[in-house]
C-alpha cells in the first residue's frame, strides 16, 4: 500500500469518528437542519469556505488553468462575488425571515413567500441537479486517488462516498459545521505550501512565463480559450441562492455572525481563486501533453512534489472534495424530508419523523451520487449542469420574493419555467448562443426574468 493511500485511509477513519463523536450534541431536527441557530461568524465562515472549496474550486478550476490559462481565476472568482452579494444583501435579510418564520430550509422560505406548488417544484428540479454536482465531487477525488494512488475510479468514489455519508447522516448540519473546520485547516495548509514548491520546479515565475508565453491568450485575465468573465453568469447567482448556503446562512446566531462568516468567506474565495490556477498552468509548463487536463492538479502532486508535501495536497484535495459533498447532502436531506415529504406525503410528521426521514434521503442521495460518479466522464460537465439548473430556477423567484412584495406564486411558477425553458433551447442550439457571446446560464436568467415581469404586469393590470 502506498503512503499516499495510507494517509487518506487514516484520514477518513478521524473524519468519521469526529462524525460519530460530534453527532451526540443532535438532539432534534432543527440541531440537524440549522446547527440550533447558534453559529458565530468563524465557524460560519468555515462551513461556508468548506462547502465552496469543492472539486471545481480545485481540481475542475486547476484543470481549466492547463488548458485555459490565467482567465480560469473567473470560475471561482465568480462564487466570491457571488458570496458578497450574499454576505451583504441578500443573507442578513433571509436570516430575519428564518428567525421570524422559524424556517429550516429554502423550501419553507418559497412556500411560505408563495406556495407549496414552487417549493415542491424547485425542489424536485434541485433533486435532480444536486445529483449532478456531487458526482462532480466524487469524480474529482476519483480522479485524484487513481493518479497519486493508482486506486480504480469505481472505489475511489465508493471510499469518498463512505466518508461524507458516515459523517453527515449522523449530524447534520451541526457535525459538518465542526468538521469542515477541520477539513479546512488540512486544505489551505496543503494549498499555502504545494504553490511555492510547484513554482519552483517550473523554474519560478520566470520560468512559467517563458514556458506558456507561446500559447494564445494564456495569460489574459479576462478571456482565455473557454474561460474568462462569461463565468459570473453562470456561477455568481448560483452562490447567492444556493439552498446548501442559505440554509448554513439560517444557522447563524445573529445578522453580524451572517455579514462577518459569509463576508470573510467571500474574501478568502477571491484570494484562492488564483491559487488552482496557478497549479494548472504550472503543470502545463512541466506536463504539456496531458490527455485530460483535470488530471493537471493530481500528476503535479505525485511527480513534482517530496511524498510528504505531495501526501500533505492530496489530503487537502481529499478535505475539498468531501466537504463540498456533505454541502450536497445537506440539499438532498433537507429538501426531501421536509420541503417533499413533510409538506406534502405526511403534513402530521412530528420532528423526530422529519429527522429519521432527512437521514435516509442523505443516506439514499450519497448512493445515487456514488453510482452517477462511476459512469459520468467530466467533473466540469457534472458541475456547469448543476449551477445552470440552480440559478436559473432559483435566482430570479428568492431576490423577488425578498424585494417585490407584489410577486406571488403565478410570478413564481413562471420565473422557474421560463428559465428551465430557455435554457433547454439554448442547449438544443449549442452553436447559436456562444456566437452570439452568451451562454446558456445568461439565456435562462434573463429569460427567467421576462417571463416574471409579464406575468406580473398583465395580472397588475387585471387588477
Amino acid at each position: 500500500m502506498s503512503v499516499h493511500l495510507l494517509l487518506i485511509l487514516v484520514y477518513s477513519a478521524i473524519l468519521i469518528g469526529a462524525g460519530i463523536v460530534l453527532s451526540r450534541r443532535v438532539r432534534s431536527a432543527a440541531d440537524f437542519f440549522v446547527a440550533g441557530r447558534g453559529l458565530g461568524p468563524g465557524l460560519l465562515c468555515a462551513t461556508l469556505l468548506a462547502a465552496n472549496i469543492g472539486a471545481g474550486s480545485t481540481v475542475g478550476a486547476a484543470g481549466l488553468g492547463y488548458r485555459d490559462g490565467l482567465a480560469a481565476w473567473w470560475w471561482v472568482g465568480s462564487a466570491g462575488i457571488g458570496s458578497v452579494v450574499l454576505a451583504w444583501w441578500v443573507g442578513p435579510r433571509i436570516w430575519r425571515e428564518s428567525v421570524t418564520w422559524d424556517l429550516h430550509t429554502l423550501g419553507d422560505y418559497l412556500d411560505r413567500r408563495y406556495s407549496s406548488t414552487v417549493s415542491g417544484l424547485v425542489a424536485a428540479l434541485l433533486w435532480l441537479g444536486t445529483l449532478a454536482i456531487l458526482a462532480g465531487q466524487l469524480i474529482a477525488l476519483a480522479w485524484v486517488l487513481n493518479v497519486v494512488a493508482g486506486v480504480p475510479k469505481y472505489a475511489g468514489c465508493l471510499l469518498g462516498g463512505t466518508v461524507m455519508v458516515s459523517y453527515f447522516v449522523a449530524g447534520g448540519l451541526l457535525t459538518a459545521a465542526w468538521i469542515n473546520l477541520l477539513q479546512l485547516g488540512v486544505l489551505l495548509a496543503g494549498f499555502a505550501i504545494a504553490l511555492p514548491i510547484a513554482l519552483g520546479e517550473a523554474g519560478g515565475w520566470n520560468g512559467l512565463v517563458q514556458g506558456t508565453h507561446d500559447i494564445p491568450a494564456y495569460w489574459n485575465p479576462w478571456q482565455g480559450g473557454g474561460s474568462g468573465w462569461m463565468y459570473l453568469a453562470l456561477l455568481g447567482p448560483a452562490f447567492i441562492v444556493s439552498p446548501g448556503l442559505i440554509q448554513k446562512v439560517y444557522g447563524a446566531r445573529d445578522e453580524r455572525a451572517v455579514r462577518v462568516g459569509v463576508g470573510a468567506n467571500a474574501v478568502a474565495l477571491l484570494i484562492f481563486a488564483l491559487v488552482p490556477p496557478l497549479l494548472g498552468m504550472i503543470a502545463r509548463a512541466l506536463h504539456p501533453g496531458l490527455a485530460n487536463p483535470e488530471l493537471a492538479l493530481p500528476t503535479l502532486l505525485k511527480e513534482n512534489m517530496p511524498v510528504l508535501i505531495g501526501s500533505l495536497g492530496l489530503a487537502a484535495l481529499f478535505s475539498a472534495e468531501v466537504s463540498t459533498a456533505d454541502a450536497i447532502l445537506f440539499m438532498l436531506a433537507t429538501s426531501l424530508s421536509r420541503d417533499l415529504y413533510r409538506r406534502f406525503i405526511n403534513p402530521a410528521a412530528d420532528d423526530r419523523q422529519v429527522l429519521k426521514v432527512a437521514r435516509l434521503a442523505a443516506l439514499c442521495g450519497g448512493a445515487l451520487g456514488v453510482a452517477l460518479a462511476i459512469v459520468s466522464p467530466s467533473v466540469i460537465g457534472a458541475l456547469s449542469l448543476f449551477y445552470t439548473l440552480l440559478s436559473v430556477s432559483l435566482f430570479v423567484p428568492v431576490l423577488a420574493g425578498l424585494y417585490a412584495r407584489r410577486a406571488g406564486t403565478p410570478e413564481a411558477i413562471a420565473a422557474i419555467v421560463g428559465g428551465v425553458a430557455c435554457v433547454v433551447a439554448a442547449r438544443l442550439a449549442p452553436d447559436v448562443v456562444p456566437r452570439a457571446g452568451l451562454n446558456a446560464a445568461v439565456v435562462g436568467i434573463a429569460g427567467s426574468a421576462i417571463a416574471f415581469a409579464v406575468v406580473m404586469g398583465l395580472r397588475a393590470r387585471r387588477t
